[in-house]
């Protein structure tokens, strides 16, 4: 009986027991749904992961020079490139004949050092230009080509990829700015990420036909975009940027303001979108599919840490500016000083209305970017690596005593000066500085110090300056970075936020 009650007792037990092994159980089955969603959830990164990844194109980094300028006072420079390559699946969206990668569109992308501003300067396809040695598919390189047009550096080597370290070169060249990044889009890649975020907004200010996208048509043709403001994407988001001859006086200058405001506008509609994984997914996977990058940018989680480097920027500190230029002939030559000054700027992490934006105070301590205050002459010379670097002095000018005066500025900053001396003419606008062969790492950096300076490289050893009118009309260290780029130029910059009518002359 004792049993019997024990065992009654034990049933009668049963009940906190079973609550007990119900609550383990439902422990147990929400432990196991955690580790399951935590599962899918690794295994979707995973899988987003390696599928972006299996979707970057990289180009060698072989064929960038190794005679390249130092890093700028902060901040960093990535070269972007439209292709329009019509190899591939680009061969279906029309225009051009071949398969040879060309320079369609370019600017420089400068990310100041605060992480808050940022400027793109448009590159004419047809500026004229020196393109340094590049290499070619046979692993042979060329020889350097001088007063040629800046698209042409792309096409060096003619295949259907392009060469991006060419025009990666000669930008690097033109500026004497380091270029950390470059990025290619195609046709293809362009028109998927249009559609991605649901179409941009453009403005135009009548309808446009086939044939003033294609003027050999022969006919209108169908119409192709409308008048008014309205979004595009994908084909009709192709020819809106393409369009040259159909709007304004056809020039390429003016295709490269309605391409600003293109931009302008895809930043504008990718900031007001949902930033979830779901919404980014599509216009991550548009956006890889269809580029080319450096190895610096050759997996997801590189490109992305990228990106997000450049989450913090609004959109009225995104600016958009085209190299100063004007016609010679047909074609486009850059204007000096004012490019050397819109270089000089970017080169001290300056903005183009002269305010510093490096992220760093006079003292080395994080400000608020946007200073408005001279650039500090010292902190300007420390940056500067002078040490050990000889360096021969030429007046170029008739303003007596002005070898000796650049001489005493470079001494300062720890360069060795070993030549004061009159030019053998004096009639000089810019400031050159001439190195030889291997010497461009260490030529370059003199340009932050020389306001308007041209950095250029021959066959004779050594480093030498030979002083213009720009140094005579701004001697002190810094005036040049301080003073930012000519009202001329700046007056033309337009902002990320500006409407899809605003600043558009249509050529």
């Amino acid at each position: 009986m004792a049993g019997s009650h024990k065992a009654r007792g034990g049933h009668g037990g049963d009940r906190p027991v079973s609550g007990r092994r119900r609550k383990r159980s439902r422990a147990r089955i929400a432990a196991a749904l955690t580790l399951s969603i935590l599962v899918l959830l690794v295994a979707g990164t995973g899988w987003v992961y390696l599928q972006l990844n299996g979707s970057i194109t990289t180009f060698g980094a072989d064929g960038v020079s190794q005679d390249r300028p130092t890093s700028g006072v902060g901040g960093s420079d990535v070269l972007v490139i439209g292709s329009d390559s019509r190899s591939g699946d680009n061969s279906k969206l029309g225009g051009g004949e071949g398969d040879v990668g060309r320079s369609d569109t370019a600017f420089l992308l400068h990310v100041y050092g605060d992480s808050k501003h940022a400027v793109a300067v448009s590159i004419p396809r047809d500026a004229l230009v020196d393109i340094p040695p590049c290499k070619l598919p046979s692993g042979s390189w060329t020889r350097s080509q001088h007063n040629v047009m800046f698209n042409s550096a792309f096409s060096v080597g003619q295949t259907a990829k392009g060469n991006p370290a060419c025009a990666q070169n000669t930008v690097e060249k033109l500026t004497g700015l380091r270029v950390d990044h470059t990025v290619v889009v195609d046709f293809e890649g362009f028109s998927k990420i249009t559609s991605a975020v649901g179409g941009v907004s453009v403005c135009l200010p009548k309808d446009v036909y086939q044939g003033d996208l294609n003027p050999n048509r022969g006919s209108r043709g169908k119409v192709l975009l409308t008048k008014g403001t309205h979004p595009v994407a994908g084909q009709q988001a192709l020819d809106y940027v393409r369009l040259r001859h159909g709007i304004g006086d056809g020039s390429d200058i003016g295709r490269i303001k309605r391409q600003q405001a293109f931009v302008s506008s895809l930043i504008k509609k990718v900031k007001s979108q949902d930033m979830s994984p779901s919404a980014l997914l599509p216009l991550a996977n548009a956006a890889t599919e269809s580029m080319t990058v450096d190895p610096g940018l050759g997996s997801a989680d590189k490109l992305i840490s990228f990106v997000m480097s450049m989450k913090d920027i609004d959109l009225h500190n995104t600016k958009f500016i085209t190299l100063p230029w004007r016609y010679q002939g047909a074609r486009v030559a850059i204007v000096h000083p004012e490019a050397d000054a819109l270089w000089a700027a970017l080169r001290a992490d300056r903005t183009v209305d002269g305010k510093d934006a490096s992220g760093k105070s006079k003292q080395g301590t994080k400000d608020d970017g946007g200073s408005d205050g001279p650039t500090d002459v010292p902190s300007r010379r420390a940056s500067v690596p002078g040490r050990g670097v000889r360096v021969a002095v030429y007046n170029g000018t008739t303003v007596p005593g002005l070898a000796a005066r650049a001489a005493d500025d470079l001494k300062a900053s720890g360069f060795s000066v070993t030549v004061t001396a009159t030019a053998s003419s004096q009639g000089h606008a810019a400031t050159v500085i001439r190195y030889g062969p291997g010497q461009g790492g260490r030529a370059r950096p003199l340009a932050r110090l020389l306001p308007g300076a041209e950095v250029q490289q021959v066959t004779a050893s050594g480093i030498s300056v030979t002083l213009g009118k720009s140094y005579a009309d701004h001697p002190a260290l810094g005036v040049a970075a301080s003073s930012g780029v000519p009202s001329e130029v700046a007056g033309k910059t337009r902002s990320a936020d500006d409407g899809p009518c605003s600043n558009l002359s249509y050529g």
